[in-house]
């Protein structure tokens, strides 16, 4: 269990985690999404010690001294901005890390070789970035930790490589319990893979819900009429926009599905639609009453 409570960090006058809350449980995916600045980043070098945090307390199960080198044994980290000795080849790099974590499994880096198909005596800083990302993976998953936490994980990989990493993942969720944290600004794919969201504005974790529940209460209400009284109709739902599309209106609002099919229903449209939003979509509508706005031309 990852927990943060009123997590603070400034930057000079500049508050890049504002009394943020997260609570991330063991074994599952746990999302962290957001616009660009919302802190996403602050958060997990704060989680990775790499910040020092201003205010309030991060812990990994009941423990805040997340500093330590037993809790970072459980840990991997793989970034956006990847590093690795400039000399060393994987498989030196390989030897590095298991000297490193404990709970290295030489038998998973050996079968990781034979799903990335690369040479192991290759110079990592000779590799393209998304070859560098897969080494990143090889090395983080034979290291067998308890946490894994992800920043921008699949930019640079093909779709393929990208299906197969997360396939990898979920298996080490799914057999061993391993809890993952990934930030990324692939929303599709985080769909896919991801057990609960926390979408990040303004440094602080503003929605926290299963992604079930995320995507459950939000919807995308299509009607058309032969008569109309947009102010009546309107009244009658929590609307976060609206859009108009010749005679066909579309919504998207809040609430509970069966009480909003039931409530369009007394209007007597002659075309009624309730669609499922993507996560993309909870995003940009839930973040658009926030002060996040859109613009139609962009979608």
């Amino acid at each position: 269990m990852i927990k943060g409570i009123s997590v603070a960090k400034n930057f000079d006058t500049i508050a890049a985690l504002d009394n943020m809350d997260i609570h991330i449980k063991k074994g599952s995916v746990y999302g962290l999404v957001g616009p660009n600045g919302a802190g996403k980043t602050t958060f997990i070098k704060a989680l990775m010690s790499i910040y020092k945090i201003n205010g309030g307390i991060i812990e990994i199960d009941g423990n805040s001294r997340i500093f330590e080198e037993e809790l970072k044994q459980r840990i991997v980290y793989i970034s956006d901005d990847l590093y690795f000795f400039p000399a060393y080849s994987i498989k030196q790099t390989a030897d590095f890390y298991k000297s490193v974590y404990k709970n290295w499994d030489n038998d998973t880096f050996l079968k990781l070789q034979e799903v990335f198909n690369i040479d192991i005596k290759r110079k990592v800083r000779k590799l393209s970035k998304g070859m560098k990302k897969q080494v990143a993976f090889m090395m983080g998953i034979s290291s067998k930790p308890d946490i894994m936490v992800l920043d921008e994980p699949v930019d640079g990989l093909d779709p393929v490589m990208r299906r197969n990493i997360m396939s990898i993942i979920l298996r080490e969720v799914s057999e061993r319990g391993m809890t993952v944290l990934i930030s990324s600004h692939n929303l599709r794919e985080l769909e896919d893979i991801c057990d609960y969201v926390g979408i990040m504005h303004g440094g602080r974790i503003v929605i926290e819900k299963s992604l079930d529940d995320v995507k459950g209460n939000i919807h995308k209400l299509q009607v058309a009429f032969d008569a109309f009284s947009p102010a009546e109709f309107e009244a009658s739902f929590e609307i976060l926009h609206k859009d108009e599309f010749g005679s066909v209106r579309q919504y998207i609002v809040r609430g509970d599905s069966d009480a909003i099919m039931e409530k369009a229903k007394e209007f007597k449209p002659i075309l009624l639609d309730l669609l499922p939003l993507s996560l993309e979509e909870v995003f940009i509508y839930e973040l658009g009453g926030m002060g996040y706005e859109f613009k139609n031309e962009i979608l």
